[in-house]
């Protein structure tokens, strides 16, 4: 029984195939922070620019006397 699990042991240790799931799943971690966070910025952005536009569109326009 001891034997038996020693060897499944090493053969674990040496399996790499879990860890290249695990740093997949890390990157894909990263890239939706990333995205998210680039998101939110440029989203503060349009809407300020829409707010604007929106503004400008509801002034009066200028009369010429």
């Amino acid at each position: 029984m001891t034997n038996t699990l020693k060897k499944l042991i090493a053969r674990l240790q040496s399996c790499d195939e879990g860890a290249t799931l695990v740093e997949y799943g890390i990157a894909l971690g990263i890239a939706v922070s990333v995205g998210a966070g680039a998101l939110l910025t440029l989203g503060g952005d349009v809407n300020s620019k829409f707010s604007e536009a929106k503004d400008a569109l509801n002034e009066p326009a200028p009369t010429s006397d």
